[in-house]
C-alpha cells in the first residue's frame, strides 16, 4: 500500500516512520511547506512527490495529522481522492463529520500518546465503516490502532474526552499558579503543594514547558473540546478559558522557559 501524509509535523512524521518500518511506501508533498517540515519528512524516510495533486493520485490511504484549525481546509485539498481518507486530528465529532462530507471514503481517527518512537506509547483510535482497513494497515507497527465504532465522530469524541482532562487540567494548574503569583502567595502555594500534593510543583513546570512548545497548537484543540462539551449539553466555559491560557502562554518566546515569564504572560489581560 502507498500512504500519503498531509503536512507531516512531529506526530505525523513519526507515524509515517512507523509505517515505513513495516515496509509501506509513505509519501508527502513538499510544495508550500517549510524547511522544518521537509527535514522531518526526510528524517522519517518519506518520499516527496511535490504536489498534493500527485499525492492524491498515488495513494491508497491519505493520513491527515495537522493542527485542529486546519483540518477542514486540509481535507478540501483532497477533494476527488478515491482512497481512504483518515482524519487523525484533534477535532470535535462535529468537525470530523464536516470532514467526512468532503471525502468519499472517510475514517475518523484520534491519536492519544506521544509521537511513536517505541512500543506502548501511542494509540490510534479509529471509527468509520472502513476503520478495520486502517487498523490492518498499522498492524505490526509500534502504533496501537484500535477500532471503537463504525460511526464517524466516535474516535474524535474519545480524543476530546481524554484531552479535556490531560491538557485541560494542565491549563488549570498553570492558572492556579499564576493566581498565586498575582496575589503574592506563590512560594506559600509551592510549600503547601510539597506537603499535600508533592507532584504538582514538577507537573506545573512540565505544563509550562509544554505550553511554550505546543500551546499555539492546543488553543484550537481546547476550542474543539469546548464545542464538543456544548453539543453534549455540558458547560464549555472551562475549555474556552483553557484555550486563552495557552494562547497567552504562547506569547512567550520558546527559548525563554522561565516560569515567571510564562505565569506573567498568563496573567496579562487580552488586548
Amino acid at each position: 500500500m502507498t500512504v500519503g501524509l498531509l503536512h507531516p509535523g512531529e506526530m505525523g512524521a513519526a507515524v509515517g516512520a512507523a509505517l515505513r518500518a513495516r515496509g509501506e511506501t509513505v509519501v508527502w508533498a513538499s510544495t508550500g511547506r517549510s524547511s522544518a517540515t521537509a527535514e522531518r519528512a526526510e528524517g522519517a524516510g518519506l518520499t516527496d512527490v511535490g504536489e498534493v495533486r500527485v499525492l492524491c493520485q498515488r495513494c491508497d490511504f491519505l493520513l491527515a495529522v495537522c493542527p485542529p484549525h486546519a483540518a477542514v481546509d486540509v481535507a478540501r485539498l483532497a477533494g476527488g481522492f478515491g482512497g481512504v481518507y483518515v482524519d487523525a486530528n484533534a477535532v470535535s465529532p462535529e468537525t470530523a463529520r464536516v470532514v467526512a462530507g468532503l471525502v468519499d471514503r472517510f475514517v475518523d481517527g484520534g491519536i492519544i500518546g506521544s509521537p511513536p518512537h517505541g512500543a506502548d506509547t501511542t494509540r490510534l483510535y479509529l471509527s468509520g465503516r472502513e476503520a478495520e482497513l486502517v487498523a490492518e494497515l498499522f498492524r505490526g507497527t509500534i502504533v496501537d490502532a484500535r477500532v471503537v465504532s463504525e460511526a464517524p465522530g466516535v474516535a474524535s469524541a474519545l480524543k476530546m474526552s481524554y484531552a479535556s482532562w490531560t491538557k485541560g487540567s494542565s491549563a488549570l494548574l498553570l492558572a492556579a499558579r499564576a493566581l498565586a503569583q498575582a496575589e503574592g502567595v506563590e512560594d506559600a502555594l509551592l510549600e503547601e503543594w510539597q506537603l499535600s500534593l508533592p507532584h504538582l510543583g514538577e507537573r506545573s513546570v512540565a505544563a509550562a514547558e509544554s505550553a511554550l512548545e505546543k500551546g499555539w497548537r492546543w488553543v484550537g484543540e481546547m476550542e474543539e473540546i469546548a464545542a464538543t462539551y456544548a453539543v453534549a449539553g455540558l458547560p464549555e466555559g472551562f475549555h474556552q478559558a483553557a484555550a486563552e491560557i495557552y494562547e497567552r502562554a504562547s506569547a512567550v518566546p520558546s527559548d525563554d522557559a522561565r516560569m515567571d515569564r510564562v505565569l506573567s504572560a498568563i496573567r496579562a489581560r487580552s488586548r
